[in-house]
C-alpha cells in the first residue's frame, strides 16, 4: 500500500505516472527500448517502451515453447482541467487561468481545494524541441460563489466550464504575472500540456483505516497494480505485457491512446524480434488473453438504489469482474470463467458488476484496443466510490487482492484453443 500511496502522490498527470513507472521498472532490471530503433530480445528478458511521454508498455519474455501473450491494459489519465494557451487573464486585480475540461469530471468537487499546475512543457534548446515534466511549486484555487450571492446553490447548481472553473492564482497591480516562469529552465518555452490537478495527498479513513481516499484512484490503481504484478510474477510461458495508455478519459483515439496502434505495433515487434513470422504471430494472438483493467462502481451507502439488485459490488468485496450485454465491457462467459479459475486457484476474492438495466454504461479501453488486436478479453477493476471526483476512494484490501490476482494471472499458463481454455 505504501508503494501505491507514493505513486499516487508522485503522479499528478500521465506524464509523471509514466516517469514514476520507468524508475520502478529500471530498478527491477527492465531495459528501455525505442520505437525508432531495432529491438533485440531474448528469452528471459525484461523490457519496456514509452510513447509520447504518457503511455508505456512493459513486457517479460518467458519460455517460448508455447508463444502467446498475457496482457493487462489500463490507463494513466484522469479527469482534470487543462490550461489553454495564453491562459493568464485579468479580472480587475485578480489574475486567473483560462482552462477547459478534460474528461468527464465531477467539476464541483474541484472547488475550494488546492490545485497544482502539472504536466509537461516543450522547450527549444540548441535547435531541438525537448519535453520536460512540470509541477508548480504554488497552488491555485477555484473559489465558490458565496451562498449569499447564490441562494439556490443547495437546491441545484450547474457548473459552467467557462465561467466557474477559472482558478485564481495571483493578485496583480499591473498585468498578469507569468505563471510559466518557474517552468522555463534552459531554452525557450514553446508550448505546454499543463493541467490543474488536485494537490491533496492520499489519506486513510475509517474506524480501522480500511479505506484509502486519493486523487486519481481511477485509474492509477490499475496502472500500478499491473506493473507491480508484472515485476513480481513467476516466469512462465509466452510474453507477459502491462500496457498503460493515455487519453482513455477522452476516447482513446490518439497516438498514445488504446485506439491507436501502440499495442498492436509493440506485439508485432516483439513477435518479429523473437524470430516469429506473421503466421506464428496470428496464432499467438488467437491463443492469448487480455485483461482490460479499469475501476468499477461500488454500491453507494447513501444510494443503494443506483446499483443492480443481484450484482451489488461493495468496497472490500474483492476484484470486480465487469460484464454488459451490449458489450461496453468485453467480458463473456468464457473469459469470465478463465479469470474466476485463475483467482480461485490463487485464493483471490472477486465479485461481479452489472449496471442497472435502466442505466447507461460507461465504456473502457478494452473494447477500443480489441479493434486493433483481436484477443479473448475480460474487463476487471477495483470497486470504488466517487468515480471522477477530485478525490475518490477504495478499500485497501481490494487493492491487495487485485495485485495478487494479477500476479497469479501473469504466472498462469492460459492455453486458448478451439476446444476451450486450459488454465494451468
Amino acid at each position: 500500500m505504501q508503494n501505491l500511496i507514493q505513486f499516487l502522490k508522485n503522479s499528478p498527470t500521465a506524464y509523471q505516472a509514466v516517469s514514476e513507472t520507468e524508475i520502478f521498472l529500471k530498478d527491477n532490471g527492465f531495459e528501455k527500448l525505442s520505437e525508432t530503433e531495432d529491438w533485440t530480445l531474448t528469452e528471459g528478458g525484461k523490457y519496456y517502451v514509452v510513447r509520447n511521454s504518457s503511455s508505456l508498455i512493459a513486457f517479460k519474455v518467458g519460455s517460448l515453447d508455447r508463444f502467446s501473450f498475457r496482457v493487462v491494459a489500463s490507463h494513466t489519465d484522469s479527469p482534470a482541467l487543462k490550461l489553454k494557451e495564453n491562459a493568464a487573464t485579468l479580472q480587475g486585480k485578480y489574475a486567473k487561468l483560462n482552462a477547459e475540461t478534460y474528461g468527464g469530471g465531477i467539476w464541483y468537487s474541484f472547488f475550494d481545494r488546492p490545485l497544482k499546475i502539472a504536466g509537461r512543457v516543450v522547450t527549444l534548446e540548441n535547435g531541438t524541441l525537448k519535453t520536460r515534466n512540470a509541477l508548480s511549486s504554488f497552488s491555485v484555487v477555484i473559489p465558490s460563489l458565496a451562498v449569499h450571492m447564490n441562494r439556490g446553490v443547495n437546491e441545484g447548481f450547474s457548473v459552467n466550464a467557462q465561467t466557474d472553473l477559472q482558478p485564481l492564482y495571483a493578485l496583480a497591480e499591473s498585468g498578469a504575472p507569468d505563471f510559466l516562469e518557474e517552468f522555463k529552465g534552459a531554452g525557450e518555452l514553446v508550448s505546454y500540456d499543463l493541467y490543474l490537478v488536485n494537490a491533496e495527498s492520499p489519506y486513510s479513513f475509517g474506524l480501522n483505516g480500511e479505506f484509502l481516499a486519493s486523487p486519481r484512484i481511477d485509474n492509477l490503481t490499475s496502472a500500478r497494480s499491473s506493473i507491480e504484478a508484472l515485476v513480481s510474477s513467476a516466469d512462465g510461458q509466452g510474453v507477459c505485457v502491462a500496457a498503460l495508455f493515455d487519453n482513455e478519459e477522452v476516447g482513446s483515439q490518439t497516438l498514445q491512446g488504446a485506439g491507436g496502434d501502440f499495442l498492436e505495433n509493440t506485439l508485432r515487434r516483439v513477435s518479429y524480434a523473437l524470430k516469429f513470422d506473421d503466421s506464428e504471430y496470428y496464432k499467438a494472438l488467437a491463443g492469448s488473453f487480455v485483461i482490460s483493467l479499469d475501476n468499477a462502481h461500488a454500491m453507494h451507502p447513501n444510494h443503494p438504489e443506483k446499483s443492480d439488485p443481484t450484482n451489488t459490488t461493495v468496497l472490500g468485496g474483492g476484484v470486480v469482474i465487469k460484464a454488459h450485454a451490449n458489450k461496453a465491457y468485453t467480458t463473456d462467459a468464457l473469459s469470465s470463467a478463465v479469470v474466476k479459475t485463475v483467482f480461485d486457484k490463487a485464493g483471490v476474492k472477486y465479485q461481479t458488476f452489472f449496471n442497472r438495466s435502466d442505466m447507461r454504461s460507461g465504456g473502457t479501453l478494452g473494447a477500443i484496443s480489441l479493434g486493433h488486436v483481436g484477443v479473448m478479453s475480460a474487463d476487471l477493476g477495483l470497486a470504488q466510490l466517487a468515480m471522477h471526483s477530485a478525490t475518490e476512494c477504495i478499500a485497501k484490501s481490494d487493492y491487495l487482492e487485485l495485485v495478487n490476482g494479477l500476479t497469479a494471472y501473469y504466472s498462469s499458463d492460459i492455453v486458448v484453443t478451439d476446444g476451450g481454455v486450459c488454465v494451468e
